[in-house]
């Protein structure tokens, strides 16, 4: 608060890659009610940097960005600075983006088609506390709520893979993609990607075929009763 009572305006970072975007998007934020730029990143090395320099309220984070992507910038930002909160503001709500993102600690979601006062609004919310949606967005995720997808749970590893590791690799031995182990355990595909290859590494796996066999062989999964 000022020395009048008014509400500080809220610093806020930009993040996006694109230079054209980026500058749009800071334009806006100029013209805005209760809202400072205080600096714009073209990736997520550079916003993690801005933030531990500046120390913003918010910072609004596009999501597909080359060194570091939205969702480890996310991460690190709100494990390392946590009186920064982050918005995403992508061209993206597939389940792909947005849970990744949710699940990195993001407390608001917008799509680029957003207006000023719906991004004035997120940023209200996630200032109070409460959670910064789109409309289709909150819908996505009450429609998310109802579908039943418990992820397998894996008690003990073999060869000294990591549990999360583990449950990767049944999911594989399941037969889902990558795209939908990342969905299901509600991470990026990079770090489902990364799972993989350290489990691959770790039992000298070469493909998905014989993750599946070893994955069985283990007793990780069971055969189906007949």
């Amino acid at each position: 608060m000022t020395e009048t009572g008014e509400r500080k305006p809220a610093r806020v970072v930009v993040a996006d890659d694109q230079t054209v975007v980026r500058e749009g998007i800071v334009m806006l934020l100029g013209l805005l009610p209760g809202l400072e730029v205080v600096g714009s990143a073209g990736d997520g090395e550079e916003a993690v940097r801005l933030v531990a320099e500046l120390a913003p309220d918010v910072v609004l984070m596009d999501l597909r960005m080359p060194r570091c992507d939205g969702v480890e910038a996310t991460r690190r930002i709100r494990s390392e600075y946590p009186g920064t909160q982050v918005v995403v503001l992508t061209t993206f709500g597939d389940d792909e983006s947005l849970f990744p993102a949710l699940h990195a600690g993001a407390r608001g979601y917008l799509t680029k088609d957003a207006g000023g006062d719906e991004i004035v609004r997120a940023v209200e919310s996630v200032l109070s506390g409460e959670a910064g949606l789109s409309p289709s967005v909150q819908r996505r995720l009450l429609e998310r709520l109802s579908e039943p997808t418990p992820a397998p749970a894996v008690t003990e590893a073999p060869d000294g893979l990591t549990a999360r590791e583990a449950e990767v690799l049944v999911l594989i031995a399941e037969g889902l993609t990558n795209q939908e182990i990342a969905r299901r355990l509600h991470v990026s595909t990079a770090t489902v990607k990364t799972h993989i290859n350290n489990l691959f590494a770790k039992t000298g796996l070469k493909d998905r075929a014989q993750a599946v066999r070893y994955a069985y062989a283990k007793g990780l999964v069971r055969p189906p009763v007949k």
